[in-house]
């Protein structure tokens, strides 16, 4: 049997598959825009209900499986990912435009993040556990014996990002930390790789099937706008994972907070991460610095969310020729494809905009040529009044490669400029060893704005560990005290229950006397993993 004729365009509810509404949504290719032999249904209202309470029938089940079931099911979804052939490969291309060694280490990424959170999983750190024992002597009142663990919120809503078909998108990020949380999942297809999102689903239902999970654990809804409305205000619903533009973020985070009982939002949304370039750096490696700077600007087409659109640099005799090795460098980059008409259109709006915008002077690229499919690298100079002044312009996000130098005279404009920044995923600093310990209060401000702070690297890559933080303040995501990349992407997803004066019988096993799963707990306010004496 052909892939082709695998894909149904249906809806995963419940482990069936179902087609309420109209065979309305084609998957066209990135490149040419030819649609797939095979259109795809929007769902109905009711579908996407249905769905929602699938995952919600589900969670009881699911959440009380021990993390060592979790963690098998989560390795078996990795296998049947890393199982996905050559031609999954090649379809994932057509949809989106990206070479193939890209996508065959996204899907290893998509993958591996699995099998982290797995390892976790059976880690155990993730429970939280924390027991203060009974105290019946302690005056003036007796303290009771007090429980604490972390338990999965529930069904979570996650929506797939078009510029990581895989690694943020059906079986991405979002999904595997909420499954690791014990949280069903109900994904809302990113309707520009319909056929990638539902060969990842099928891999995710045969796991699934093999690992004898609930059969609501994972649904997926295909559809525009209004389906994702109705998922998010889907009462079953209790999280939501987003990865998107500011725009369709901030809708997702208003529908959620206007619902009789609102839900989080842990939205991924707008940054611009600035590079700062320090004076001794401009002159000791101006032209290392700005191809490396060119060359992340202009990967992937700048389709990253860490993707540097804003240099900071300190005015000083080299700094022009830092500013015309980055034009040079730039202008070297050769347009590229981007990932649909969309994106494209709107890099093309933005980087208008800029040109339009008084204070601003154009560098390098212009119009894109004569291939309405790809866009050519941006370098904009921009006034520094226009970072002091607070103004918008330029720090609304350019999806693509583009990139606005802003020259400030001293480490005064500079900490000025910076307290004018909007929240940012990275900020990354470049300097010579013997200046950067002159700039601590550089680092302290950008502190203050980013999730990431860099030193001397560029923020494009983003590794996926325990340490990583994928988050920061807004406009950079909804709610800053999350990640959405490494194992702490988990918590958004938690919450903490608490057991009073519980007989041991009944406590979950994380919190029992004997310490079953070997957990490392705080008892007492000392972290340890021994048993607890059960008292006399």
């Amino acid at each position: 049997m052909s892939k082709t004729s695998e894909i149904q365009g249906r809806q995963y509810i419940g482990g069936t598959r179902s087609a309420l509404g109209q065979p309305a949504l084609e998957s066209r290719a990135a490149l040419d825009g030819a649609p797939y032999p095979v259109k795809f249904f929007e769902a109905t209202q009711a579908e996407v209900l249905a769905a929602a309470t699938s995952a919600a029938g589900a969670y009881p089940v699911y959440r009380r499986l021990s993390a060592a079931a979790r963690a098998d099911f989560l390795d078996a979804i990795a296998a049947e990912i890393d199982a996905l052939g050559d031609d999954f490969i090649s379809e994932v291309q057509r949809e989106t435009a990206l070479p193939a060694a890209r996508l065959t280490g996204e899907r290893g990424r998509t993958s591996g993040q699995m099998r982290l959170f797995a390892k976790m999983l059976r880690r155990g750190d993730w429970y939280g556990a924390r027991i203060d024992r009974a105290l019946p002597g302690r005056q003036p009142l007796p303290r009771p014996d007090l429980r604490q663990y972390q338990i999965g919120l529930g069904p979570v809503a996650v929506f797939g990002a078009s510029n990581f078909p895989l690694a943020f998108s059906v079986a991405g990020g979002d999904t595997a930390a909420a499954l690791a949380a014990g949280c069903p999942v109900v994904v809302k297809a990113h309707p520009g790789h319909l056929v990638t999102s539902e060969r990842v689903a099928d891999a995710i239902g045969r796991a699934a099937a093999r690992c004898g999970m609930p059969a609501g654990v994972f649904n997926m809804v295909y559809g525009g706008n209004a389906v994702s409305a109705w998922l998010v205000q889907a009462a079953p619903i209790r999280a939501v994972g987003f990865t998107g533009s500011l725009q369709g973020g901030r809708a997702l985070f208003d529908l959620a907070a206007a619902r009789p009982e609102p839900i989080p939002v842990f939205a991924e949304m707008s940054s611009i991460n600035p590079v700062i370039v320090l004076p001794q750096a401009q002159q000791a490696r101006a032209a290392d610095l700005a191809r490396d700077l060119a060359a992340s600007v202009a990967l992937g087409c700048g389709q990253f969310c860490t993707n540097p659109g804003l240099v900071l640099l300190l005015r000083t005799p080299h700094s022009g020729a830092f500013i015309e090795a980055l034009r040079a460098a730039l202008q070297s980059q050769a347009s590229q494809p981007m990932l649909h008409a969309g994106i494209l259109a709107n890099y093309r709006a933005g980087t208008q905009r800029l040109r339009e915008t008084a204070g601003v002077a154009t560098l390098a690229g212009g119009h894109d040529g004569q291939d309405e499919h790809r866009a050519a690298p941006h370098l904009f100079v921009a006034d520094k009044a226009l970072l002091l002044s607070g103004a918008a312009t330029i720090q609304e996000e350019v999806f693509g490669p583009s990139t606005v130098v802003v020259e400030l005279d001293d480490e005064a404009e500079l900490l000025a400029g910076i307290a004018h920044l909007h929240g940012q995923l990275t900020a990354t600093l470049i300097g010579e060893a013997a200046e950067l310990p002159h700039y601590r209060a550089v680092l302290a401000a950008l502190e203050e704005k980013v999730g990431r702070v860099l030193l001397n690297g560029f923020p494009t890559g983003v590794e996926v560990c325990d340490a990583m933080v994928h988050g920061g303040p807004y406009p950079a995501t909804t709610d800053a005290r999350g990640t959405s990349v490494g194992t702490l992407a988990i918590a958004r997803f938690l919450r903490p229950v608490c057991y009073q004066n519980t007989p041991d019988a009944l406590l979950p096993p994380a919190l029992q006397d004997a310490n079953p799963l070997g957990l490392l707990r705080l008892v007492d306010g000392e972290p340890t993993r021994e048993p607890i004496a059960p008292a006399l």
